[in-house]
């Protein structure tokens, strides 16, 4: 099935023409829950990994030895979706409920050191046939692996997350790994994805606007204020008919028609936590590019304009989170790459 984004609520570059010089294209994947095989791209499906090959594994020192099992969260989640998938929406029943408190609680692995090996979570695999906007891997790389560590304990704060990204031929692979080692327990349920498959859509992007020219960035400002004020002097004066706000409210050039929520691939950074930061490759300095955003959300809970037109209508609950990835506190992790060589370490931020 595909999903197609609708049009956006207006043509931005009518308004502001300039920004034709600054236009991208950006793929969203559109992951929903599925059946992916080693051979397709996906969301937390099986990964084409050579048997004979190491899995990737976090040795960084942190504990590891308490968490949620990942069977009993996926068991969690069949029930509570079981419960929302029809009307009237009542919600789990009392023996749901039961089963549902025995599975919500940590367990604890004697004798687990803070420096055991630690297998990483499967995230997502893409191949560049399936992806538009997937720029060549390294030598001639087709399929990008994406790998997380299930704990977050990293970094100079010791607390943020771990990733690995691998790229590889896929027609190399011969005999595949059937049964990859998995983390015995997770320190957070955001770390287990659920299997989706994907239906890729390449669509029209725009910078963020701070990283405009200051001259356009001000003006695109000054337009959405006006929009503001203009809205809410419709409403004090009890007007129902006003034209510049649509039932979800004001358009916004961040929210409505720049840059699409959702996992997608290229196009251009979201900075809306924080300020702009430099994102230069730490091998040979040149700066980087967008490679994948990973997201808690399809859409957000605003406008929700980037809502596919095969789901108007639909009950939003199974759609919103489908991957049940969980980055940050319901945000967003954005993986850089080189332009110049792919080979060169990846470096993201977290918005």
């Amino acid at each position: 099935m595909t999903r197609t984004t609708p049009p956006r609520p207006l043509d931005i570059e009518a308004l502001f023409p300039e920004l034709a010089a600054h236009r991208g294209t950006t793929t969203r994947l559109h992951p929903r829950p599925g059946s992916p095989d080693v051979q397709a791209s996906s969301v937390g499906g099986p990964m084409l990994w050579p048997v004979a090959e190491p899995w990737p594994a976090c040795t960084e020192a942190h504990r590891r030895g308490s968490g949620r099992r990942p069977a009993d969260i996926h068991r969690e989640r069949e029930i509570l979706e079981r419960a929302w998938a029809h009307p009237p929406f009542s919600g789990p029943t009392e023996e749901d409920r039961q089963i549902l408190d025995e599975l919500d609680h940590r367990h604890r692995l004697p004798g687990v050191s803070d420096t055991d090996p630690l297998p990483m979570v499967a995230l997502a695999q893409l191949y560049w046939r399936d992806i538009p906007d997937l720029p060549a891997g390294p030598d001639g790389s087709d399929l990008l692996q994406v790998f997380c560590c299930p704990f977050d304990a990293h970094g100079p704060s010791r607390y943020g997350p771990l990733f690995h990204l691998r790229w590889r031929r896929s027609a190399e692979v011969g005999q595949v790994l059937a049964a990859p080692p998995q983390p015995q327990v997770v320190g957070a349920v955001g770390y287990v994805p659920k299997p989706c498959v994907l239906q890729p859509e390449q669509v029209v992007t725009y910078p963020f606007a701070g990283l405009l020219p200051k001259a356009l960035g001000e003006r695109i400002y000054a337009w959405e204020e006006a929009l503001e004020e203009e809205a809410e002097a419709a409403q004090e004066g009890g007007d129902d008919e006003y034209r510049g706000e649509d039932e979800h409210g004001v358009i916004r050039y961040q929210y409505d028609l720049s840059i699409p929520p959702g996992w997608r691939v290229g196009g251009f950074a979201s900075w809306h936590t924080t300020d702009p930061s430099p994102m230069d490759c730490p091998t040979c300095s040149t700066p980087m590019r967008l490679l994948l955003t990973i997201d808690s959300s399809e859409w957000d809970g605003g406008s929700g304009s980037w809502r596919p037109t095969e789901q108007e209508g639909l009950t939003p609950h199974p759609f919103a989170t489908p991957t049940k990835v969980i980055v940050g506190r319901a945000g967003e992790l954005n993986v850089f790459a080189c332009p110049t060589n792919p080979a060169h370490p990846h470096r993201w931020s977290i918005q």
